[in-house]
C-alpha cells in the first residue's frame, strides 16, 4: 500500500494542472519561444553525497502532437567504400530534432539505426520508424549514411537532410521522395573510386539519393505532448563482439590442445551483447543523471579537458565495439509487444540456463541494452553501465537482472508470497539443465534491481519499472529488488545464481584489460573471491602490455585466416553488369593470345 501511495503521489506531482493545461491550449504550438533548459533538481542535492542520481525535473508542458511513421525505402548510387569488393555495406543512422524543449540540454535526441545491407551500392531497407508526439511545427531529420567496417571505423558515405514543416491530420505527407546525398562529409576515398568508375564508363551516375516517406498516422493520445518518443516497431539485435580476444583476456583454444597435463583449454566463449527497442514512453519519473563519485567523472561525461576527452572517447569506442554490427549480427522486428516478443527476450538471455546475471541500461527512448556479467567477465576502465549507456548523461534506469523458472506457472513467484519453487535455486524437472527450456513466458520470472553505482536509480521508482516491463513483455512475471532496502535478499538470490552457474554454467574465466572505479556489488564480491582463490593474481604492467600485444597479433591472424576474397570484383561497373559476365570472352582472348605467342615463337626459331 505504501508503494501505491508513493506512486500515486508521484504521478499527481508530475501531472499537469488545469491551469497549466488551459495556458497550453491558448498558446500556439507552432511558434514557441526558445527557453533555457530547466535547472537540475536531483535528489542528491538535498542530502550529503556526490551530485547525480534521481532528477525530479518535470517534462516541459506542451500540447499533444502527432504520431508519425517514417519509412527509409532505399538508396541509389552510393560510393564504393570497400576496396576488396569494390562495393559498400551501407546503413543509416537517423536523428530527429523538434522544437520541443528538453529537460536538460544533455538529453539525447531520438535516433534509429537501420540494419546493414551487405555489398550493395543500391541498398533496399524498407525500415519503418513510428514516433509519437511530433509537434505541429514539424521536425528536422538528419540521416547519416555509413559503410559498415567491423575491423575498423565505419566510413561516412554522406548526409541527407529531411525538413518537414507544419503538419496536422490532413497533411498529405511525403511519398517515396528522393533526397540527394551530400558528399561534403563523405569518405574522400570512396567518392574517388566512384568518380573513377564514372570516368571510365563503368558506373552510370556519380550522385547518390535516399528515398524516404513520411506519413501522419493520427493525433497522439494523451494531454501532455512535452516529449517525442519511439512507439515501434519493436526490434531486437544480438551482437557478437569481433574483438573477443581483446575484450576478454583469454585465447580461443584448438580442439585437442591442453594448457597443462590433464587440463583441457577452455572453450571459446562468444561474447554477446543485446539491444531491444521497447514500446515507449518510459515513465516520466524514471530520469537519472550520472553520479559524480570521482572528481574526473564529470569531465568524462561532458568530454571536457584532456583527461575527460580521452576517457569519453575510449568509452564511446568500447561501446561501439561491444555493440558492433557485422555479418553475424542477428536482427528481427515485431509490430508490437506480444508473446513471441517475450519468447525472443527469453531466448536472448538463455532462459534459466546456467544461473546467468545480466547488467542492463534502459535509455530515455526505451532502448533496453544488456550483457551478461559475472566472474568470467572482467571489469572495464570505468563502469559497465557507463559503457552500455554510451556515456550518456541521462538515462531512465539501470541495474542488474536474472531469470528464474517457476514450477507452477499459474501461481505467484515465491518473492510475491506464492507457494512455488524456482530454478535456480531448486532443481525442477521440465527444463534446464537436463531438459529443453519451456517456451511459455508464464513459466519465467524476471528479477530486476537498481544495483548501479553509476546512476543510482531511485528505489521508489521500481514499481514504475515493473509496470513498464510487464507491459512490454506480456506473460512474464516481474519482481523488483531494492539494492539497499532488499540488500540481504538480493545478495542471497544472486549467490544462488552463482552457485548454479558453477554446476550448470560455463567454467571459463575471462578478464578485461583494465580496472574499474564504479561497479555493482556482485562484481566486487566475485573479484574478491577470485583473488582469495588465487584465480586472479595481481598483474604486472609488463604482463598487460604482453597480453595486449598478443591480442592484437591474434586478432590480425584471425582476420587473415577468415579473409575470403569477394567473388564480385566488378562492382565498379554498375548494378547492370553481372559478376563474371565477361569470363568466357576473357578466357577466349587469353587462349588466342597464348596460341599467337606460341606461333610467333616457333616462327622465330625457324
Amino acid at each position: 500500500m505504501a508503494s501505491e501511495k508513493e506512486s500515486t503521489q508521484h504521478v499527481a506531482s508530475n501531472g499537469n494542472t488545469k491551469e497549466t493545461s488551459q495556458k497550453t491550449e491558448e498558446s500556439s504550438d507552432q511558434s514557441q519561444p526558445t527557453k533555457k533548459p530547466l535547472k537540475q533538481r536531483t535528489e542528491s542535492n538535498k542530502r550529503k553525497g556526490p551530485a547525480g542520481g534521481f532528477d525530479s525535473t518535470p517534462i516541459p508542458s506542451a500540447p499533444s502532437g502527432y504520431t508519425v511513421k517514417i519509412t527509409f525505402h532505399r538508396a541509389t548510387n552510393l560510393p564504393l567504400a570497400d576496396i576488396n569488393s569494390l562495393s559498400s555495406d551501407p546503413f543509416i543512422v537517423a536523428q530527429i530534432n523538434t522544437s520541443l524543449q528538453t529537460r536538460h540540454k544533455e538529453d539525447p535526441p531520438l535516433r534509429l539505426r537501420t540494419k546493414t545491407i551487405g555489398q550493395n551500392t543500391d541498398p533496399v531497407w524498407e525500415t519503418e520508424w513510428i514516433i509519437a508526439n511530433i509537434p505541429a511545427s514539424g521536425f528536422k531529420m538528419k540521416c547519416r549514411l555509413y559503410d559498415e567496417d567491423p575491423a575498423d571505423h565505419d566510413d561516412r558515405l554522406g548526409n541527407v537532410h529531411v525538413n518537414v514543416g507544419p503538419i496536422d491530420e490532413n497533411w498529405p505527407g511525403i511519398k517515396d521522395q528522393k533526397y540527394p546525398v551530400k558528399k561534403r562529409m563523405g569518405s574522400k576515398r570512396a567518392y574517388l573510386v566512384r568518380s573513377l568508375a564514372v570516368c571510365f564508363g563503368k558506373a552510370e551516375h556519380m550522385n547518390g539519393f535516399l528515398y524516404v516517406s513520411v506519413k501522419v498516422l493520427s493525433r497522439t493520445q494523451g494531454e501532455d505532448g512535452g516529449r517525442a518518443y519511439t512507439i515501434g516497431p519493436q526490434y531486437w539485435i544480438r551482437h557478437y563482439s569481433p574483438l573477443l580476444g581483446r575484450l576478454l583476456g583469454q585465447k580461443e583454444p584448438r580442439e585437442g590442445e591442453t594448457t597443462c597435463p590433464g587440463k583441457p583449454k577452455p572453450n571459446r566463449y562468444n561474447f554477446q551483447a543485446n539491444q531491444i527497442q521497447l514500446r515507449g514512453p518510459v515513465p516520466e519519473a524514471m530520469y537519472h543523471r550520472y553520479v559524480e563519485f570521482k572528481p574526473f567523472v564529470k569531465s568524462m561525461f561532458t568530454a571536457k579537458g584532456i583527461r575527460g576527452y580521452i576517457l569519453s572517447k575510449a568509452l564511446h569506442h568500447q561501446h561501439a565495439r561491444v555493440y558492433n554490427f557485422d555479418k553475424n549480427t542477428a536482427y528481427e522486428e515485431f509490430q508490437e509487444p506480444c508473446k513471441e516478443f517475450t519468447q525472443k527476450f527469453l531466448e536472448l538471455v538463455h532462459y534459466d540456463q546456467g544461473g546467468r546475471i545480466f547488467t542492463y541500461v534502459l535509455t530515455l527512448d526505451a532502448l533496453f541494452r544488456f550483457t551478461e556479467t559475472g566472474k568470467e567477465f572482467g571489469i572495464d576502465m570505468l563502469s559497465k553501465h557507463t559503457m552500455h549507456s554510451d556515456v550518456s548523461v541521462y538515462i531512465a534506469f539501470s541495474g542488474e537482472f536474472f531469470i528464474r523458472r517457476l514450477k507452477h506457472h499459474r501461481r505467484d513467484p515465491p518473492e510475491e508470497g506464492g507457494h512455488n519453487k524456482t530454478h535456480p535455486p531448486d532443481d525442477i524437472s521440465g527444463g534446464p539443465p537436463k531438459d529443453e527450456p519451456k517456451k511459455d513466458p508464464s513459466y519465467y520470472e524476471l528479477v530486476v534491481d537498481n544495483d548501479s553505482g553509476t546512476y543510482r536509480p531511485n528505489a521508489k521508482l521500481l514499481p514504475d519499472l515493473k509496470f513498464f516491463f510487464e507491459a512490454n513483455f506480456p506473460g512474464l512475471h516481474v519482481t523488483t529488488l531494492d539494492c539497499q532496502g532488499d540488500a540481504e535478499k538480493m545478495e542471497k538470490m544472486k549467490e544462488e545464481q552463482r552457485e548454479k552457474k558453477k554446476t550448470e554454467g560455463d567454467h571459463i574465466i575471462y578478464t578485461q584489460l583494465s580496472r574499474t572505479s564504479s561497479m555493482s556489488s556482485s562484481d566486487i564480491e566475485e573479484l574478491d573471491r577470485l583473488e582469495e582463490a588465487g584465480e586472479m593474481p595481481e598483474r604486472h604492467f609488463r604482463h598487460q602490455l604482453m597480453r595486449e600485444a598478443g591480442a592484437r597479433a591474434d586478432a590480425a591472424k584471425l582476420h587473415m585466416k577468415e579473409y575470403k576474397p569477394s567473388n564480385n570484383r566488378e562492382g565498379w561497373r554498375g548494378s547492370k553488369h553481372r559478376p563474371g559476365q565477361d569470363d568466357e570472352a576473357v578466357a577466349k582472348l587469353r587462349e588466342e593470345a597464348r596460341r599467337a605467342g606460341e606461333a610467333s615463337t616457333s616462327t622465330a626459331h625457324r
